[in-house]
């Protein structure tokens, strides 16, 4: 599964996944484990594929010459897993890392003025504090339990070993040890390097090792056409990606990256409009972002929803902003390790003034009106200042209860009890009532022909995605060098600085968890 330098989407691997299974001439999966950039609500989404699957009676067979926690995961649901003789399981537990920003920033000669609503609302505590709140070491603490617990929880169904076993060796730290170690534990079935691998899959499937064995790549499996009737009713299932930090109308404060509002907002129109676009499943996957964006967002949803059914299905993450524009659909499906909630908002206006003395810069002003120079960097504020700005998030918080109480029938006092920033994992946000069904998207799109009350229907994906070359055109070199140069470890250290790179291009309030929640 996977090409080193080819990039697919989720919905390529799960509709290569289930092509894999309707296809007769196809005997089973080979998993080759290398790389893959997904948090744990995709890859359960991936592995529930696999073992839908594993249902035709197919094999699944993986092999890694080092197996990473998350790729492990995936791979436990195969019937037999592989290991190179020298490689590793990671197997070690989750952990999360913050990075603090304070001491940086006093160096320099910057504060930074915060201004929320919500006791967990963790976003800012980078740039004002050395270490995590014990509101956010709760809430971290609680999300990674529930998180590990589903992890555990799988990999002991497929491996027939207990989650006390597992816990036991994730303390061991197995990739320290001998590959044999993983194989005694129960971890692994096999070790076997590489190069044998492809006649230990002939030896599989039953043919002799000199006949020929043809293998199908995901990149062959996209381009595989299904084993059904072509559709032609007419009738269209719309599935829409809204991936990335929301921005406010001003598409440089994602870098050309992320979710666009004016074009989510355009295209969300043009489904609205199309007659034969029945229903939308809106697939999130965003830490949230700008509050004005989110706003533009979620009365985009509430006019598609006037016409049509809206299902939401929450990716890894659908939180502050991300939540806040999913909160008006029909139904909001999430996966049990989908990170959610995070109902709050923030403010920070940085106070440049320390840094201006470092430097031997004074500035002086002269203005017609008491807040004439609002917002200028070279001072701290006044507490006349202050307390517009808070005031100014509080009705912004204010707001989104209200968002969240009308759309989901929850009354604003019942809400606040469970939002105060607060990010919850799709499993206990279900409980509490924050979403409503358990799954990934086939279970929304299920749930979006119901709503829409069709029997032949063709699925559509938007935005239309970009060929290669149209991508190439359409990016900025300049992220597009970062973005290879910082694939790995070094690119999970960065982005936790890139809040900082693009401040000035951000609105200054905003609905978002930390971009990166360095979960690992």
């Amino acid at each position: 599964m996977g090409d080193d330098n080819a990039t697919y989407g989720l919905d390529d691997i799960l509709s290569s996944i289930k092509k894999a299974k309707e296809n007769e001439d196809i005997k089973g999966i080979y998993i080759q484990t290398n790389w893959l950039g997904a948090g744990f609500a995709s890859l359960e989404e991936i592995r529930n594929a696999l073992k839908d699957f594993k249902e035709s009676g197919k094999f699944i067979v993986a092999y890694g010459d080092s197996y990473s926690q998350g790729l492990y995961y995936l791979s436990s649901v195969a019937d037999k897993v592989l290991l190179n003789p020298q490689g590793i399981v990671e197997w070690k537990g989750l952990a999360a890392a913050p990075i603090f920003f304070k001491d940086l920033l006093a160096k320099i000669g910057v504060e930074m003025q915060v201004f929320k609503v919500g006791t967990y609302k963790s976003a800012v505590e980078p740039y004002i504090s050395t270490e995590m709140s014990p509101a956010n070491r709760e809430q971290i603490n609680a999300y990674l339990s529930s998180i590990w617990g589903r992890v555990t929880s799988d990999v002991s169904a497929s491996r027939k070993l207990s989650v006390d076993s597992l816990n036991a060796l994730a303390d061991r730290m197995l990739a320290f040890y001998p590959a044999e170690e993983s194989v005694k534990s129960g971890l692994a079935d096999t070790l076997i390097y590489k190069a044998d691998v492809r006649n230990y899959l002939k030896t599989l499937i039953g043919i002799d090792k000199d006949d020929r064995m043809t293998v199908l790549g995901l990149k062959d499996m996209v381009n595989v056409k299904k084993n059904v009737p072509k559709d032609k009713s007419g009738n269209v299932i719309a599935v829409y990606y809204a991936y990335g930090e929301i921005d406010g109308g001003n598409s440089s404060s994602t870098n050309g990256e992320g979710i666009d509002s004016k074009k989510v907002i355009r295209d969300l129109r043009k489904l609205q409009e199309d007659e034969d676009v029945k229903a939308v499943v809106l697939r999130v996957n965003s830490p949230g972002g700008s509050t004005y964006g989110s706003e533009q967002i979620w009365y985009a949803v509430s006019e598609l929803k006037k016409e049509k059914p809206v299902i939401v299905s929450m990716g890894n993450y659908a939180a502050s902003g991300g939540y806040y524009i999913s909160c008006n659909a029909d139904t909001i499906v999430a996966e049990p390790t989908t990170l959610t909630g995070s109902i709050g908002i923030f403010g920070m206006f940085p106070n440049a003034k320390g840094l201006t003395e470092k430097l031997g810069v004074n500035f002086d002003v002269v203005k017609t009106n008491k807040y004439s120079d609002f917002g200028m960097l070279t001072r701290p504020m006044n507490d006349g200042e202050k307390g517009l700005v808070q005031i100014y998030v509080n009705n912004g918080y204010d707001l989104f209860l209200t968002r969240r109480s009308e759309g989901r029938g929850i009354s604003k006092e019942e809400l606040d009890k469970i939002a105060q920033g607060r990010v919850w994992t799709g499993s206990t946000a279900k409980e509490l009532g924050l979403v409503d069904e358990l799954g990934g998207l086939d279970k929304a799109l299920d749930i979006a022909v119901a709503k829409a009350g069709v029997d032949a229907y063709t699925v559509m994906n938007y935005p239309k995605k970009e060929s290669f070359f149209e991508s190439l055109m359409n990016t900025n070199p300049g992220n597009y060098v970062k973005a290879r140069m910082l694939k790995g470890t070094i690119g999970e250290v960065y982005q936790q600085f890139s809040t900082l790179e693009n401040f000035n291009k951000c609105d200054r309030i905003q609905a978002c968890v930390p971009f990166e929640l360095n979960i690992q």
